[in-house]
């Protein structure tokens, strides 16, 4: 039996990539741009997991089907973890990646410590709440100025120490390899067999949903967590 995942983008490169990913089972990947216009997720969550989740469970109820949603973002240590949850939009609300970078060039003058890590948190939501979710992080430095013109966001001021570059001087490809996207990703695919039979499991079930809490697995095949 096929299994059907709708990912919570529009972003035809991410879905390629999972597609790529998964290559080898059974699965559909459809994005929301098969689909018509619907209302927009709110992400007011206080971490990664939880705008993930609101994000993955909103379209899963929309559309009745799996969604699979990511959040990621960028913490600094000499900035208390910003900009965190609020990376996208850390210079304002429609702010674009040279606003953002201007604004953590700036919050960071002076800073001796420029030690940072990208996270990405990936939820997996049914219809009726419950979710698996997925998290990996990289763990690199903020330089003083921009350098490279790849990638996007704050990657021409990632600094990773393995390969002496910035992740915006380095291919998509090799990014990837090492990327908090990257390795979360790759793990959704390494379990996917076990998914797959949760998902199934999930979608036959009739039970309605509980909106004053959500129901994950956390990578923990046995045992469900109630928050």
């Amino acid at each position: 039996m096929q299994t059907i995942i709708v990912l919570a983008t529009k972003n035809t490169n991410k879905v390629r990539e999972i597609q790529a990913l998964l290559k080898e089972y059974a699965v559909e990947i459809k994005s929301l741009a098969d689909f018509g216009p619907m209302p927009e997720a709110v992400e007011d969550g206080a971490t990664f997991e939880e705008n993930a989740y609101k994000k993955a469970l909103h379209y899963a109820k929309v559309l009745g089907l799996p969604c699979l949603a990511d959040d990621s973002g960028l913490s600094v240590d000499a900035l208390d973890g910003r900009p965190g949850v609020y990376s996208a939009r850390y210079a304002g609300e429609h702010a674009t990646d040279a606003d953002n970078c201007a604004k953590l060039l700036a919050e960071m003058e002076g800073q001796k410590n420029r030690a940072a890590h990208f996270t990405c948190a990936l939820s997996l939501a049914v219809p009726s709440g419950p979710a698996l979710s997925w998290e990996a992080g990289c763990h690199g430095e903020i330089l003083t100025e921009k350098r490279g013109e790849s990638g996007f966001g704050y990657d021409p001021l990632f600094f990773y120490p393995e390969f002496g570059k910035t992740f915006a001087e380095v291919p998509l490809a090799q990014k990837s390899s090492v990327s908090h996207r990257g390795k979360a990703l790759t793990e959704f695919a390494s379990e996917f067999d076990k998914v797959a039979v949760w998902v199934r499991q999930r979608m036959e079930e009739i039970k309605p949903a509980k909106p004053d809490h959500k129901e994950f697995e956390h990578n923990d095949w046995s045992q469900e967590r109630m928050v």
